[in-house]
């Protein structure tokens, strides 16, 4: 039986093509709906609605279903529609009428609702520490090699000095930036509709706030018909999220695959991290970042992806939000490993000191020779035109000793300054706050 029916069968190609892959999608939320309804059992306790004894049956009965989701021995067989029916056959066998009652005052709208706000605001988390590691991992390579210079690029044209201490901490900043915009997904996702039921509430005496303390939300999704507007709003936010961080990790697999590259030379990857040539021996390919960047593309789509499924849709729930888990829930893994890749190897990059001597880069000192006449007294716009002239007839002899000094430049990276930023965000957001030691 499913948890609608009522005694009229559903043809087999209806049932087939509306389940869709619900089964295997839901085993990210199984978890997550244990979660809900272990604090739905005690509200419902605490509201009469549940005897003592059958709470704890139930109580028992979600303790059991969780233990073997972290076990990874957790089924949806097909005689189910998804997670939520599971659950509750599991809970009705074991326990009978104790099991029936799990779903007073709650529709199933609010039920996966809830589970879905607990999963984003769970991976929201988890990604945020994978991203602040990572950060870290930047920031270290920029403290190591601060002053290992390489040429700064333009139009793809060399233009002037930079360092790899530059390069690295430019990321690190950008990665933090990245983490706002997963704070902003994570307020969102951290709002309790449970109890909202089809939108609608319920004329039982429940209480919400209970379940919100319970599940650890950070706030209640007051308006019945506004917590089930979140189904789509919490899937777009994530989405516009993954898709800022995304953008920042192709770019920088861009550039290390541009780097790593003969005619540049400035980073050598470990053999062991490089693939081969079926017909030219002496190739090693930077795969692993030509991926990154592939999926990175990919991952920048996803916002339009979910604005395309739920657009035009009013207020009120809708079959379509089904669709979400296919187009979400794939790319939230993707963006994980991409993370866990570039964890794995940014530590192991090579960096090849010394490549800005070579003569090919002479030209990229014309600044600092028009930065010497400035000082002696020439005005800027005649300085300029005299090392311009003497770069077009060969007279330019590049000045390569230079000393930067205003902040974020190459010999003061504020390297401290970002990692004050790390603090900050570690000690005060909702998002990392407590969770990183």
């Amino acid at each position: 039986m499913k948890i609608w029916e009522k005694g009229i069968a559903v043809d087999k190609k209806i049932e087939q093509f509306t389940v869709g892959h619900d089964r295997e999608l839901d085993l990210y939320l199984a978890k997550f709906d244990v979660q809900a309804s272990k604090a739905q059992a005690n509200m419902l306790a605490k509201a009469g609605l549940l005897s003592a004894a059958e709470n704890q049956q139930l109580q028992q009965g979600l303790e059991e279903l969780a233990a073997e989701i972290e076990g990874g021995t957790f089924t949806i067989g097909e005689e189910f529609e998804d997670v939520h029916s599971k659950i509750e056959h599991y809970l009705t066998e074991k326990f009978g009428d104790a099991g029936k009652k799990i779903h007073t005052a709650r529709s199933r709208n609010d039920q996966v609702l809830t589970a879905i706000q607990l999963f984003i605001k769970d991976y929201t988390e988890r990604t945020a520490a994978r991203m602040l590691a990572l950060t870290e991992v930047l920031l270290q390579k920029a403290e190591a090699h601060q002053n290992d210079l390489l040429p700064g690029y333009t139009h793809f044209q060399a233009a002037m000095p930079s360092s790899f201490g530059l390069w690295f901490s430019a990321y690190a900043e950008h990665l933090l930036l990245d983490l706002a915009l997963f704070e902003a997904a994570h307020t969102v996702a951290d709002q309790n509709p449970l109890g909202s039921g089809a939108g609608f509430g319920s004329s039982f005496p429940i209480d919400r706030e209970m379940t919100t303390r319970e599940m650890g939300f950070g706030s209640v999704a007051v308006s019945s018909v506004g917590a089930q507007m979140l189904r789509g709003k919490t899937e777009k936010t994530l989405a516009f999220a993954i898709a800022g961080a995304a953008g920042t990790l192709g770019k920088l697999a861009y550039d290390l695959v541009l780097y790593n590259s003969q005619d540049l030379g400035f980073v050598t990857l470990p053999k062991e991290f490089t693939t081969g040539s079926s017909i030219m021996p002496h190739k090693k390919n930077p795969d692993v970042f030509e991926l990154v960047r592939g999926h990175a593309n990919r991952l920048q789509a996803l916002p339009n992806d979910i604005i395309l499924a739920t657009s035009n849709l009013p207020s009120g729930y809708h079959r379509d939000f089904q669709l979400l888990k296919e187009l979400l829930f794939g790319p939230m893994m993707q963006f994980s490993d991409l993370l866990d890749m570039l964890l794995f190897a940014l530590p192991e990059i090579k960096i090849n000191a010394g490549v800005i001597e070579q003569g090919k880069y002479d030209p990229i000192f014309s600044v600092e020779n028009i930065n010497q006449l400035i000082i002696a007294g020439v005005p800027f716009r005649d300085a300029y035109q005299q090392v311009g002239r003497a770069v077009e007839d060969g007279s330019y002899v590049p000045h390569r000793t230079f000393q930067t000094t205003h902040l974020g430049s190459v010999h003061n990276l504020g390297l401290a300054k970002i990692a004050e930023k790390v603090e900050n965000l570690k000690s005060k957001s909702p998002l990392l706050n407590g969770l990183i030691a």
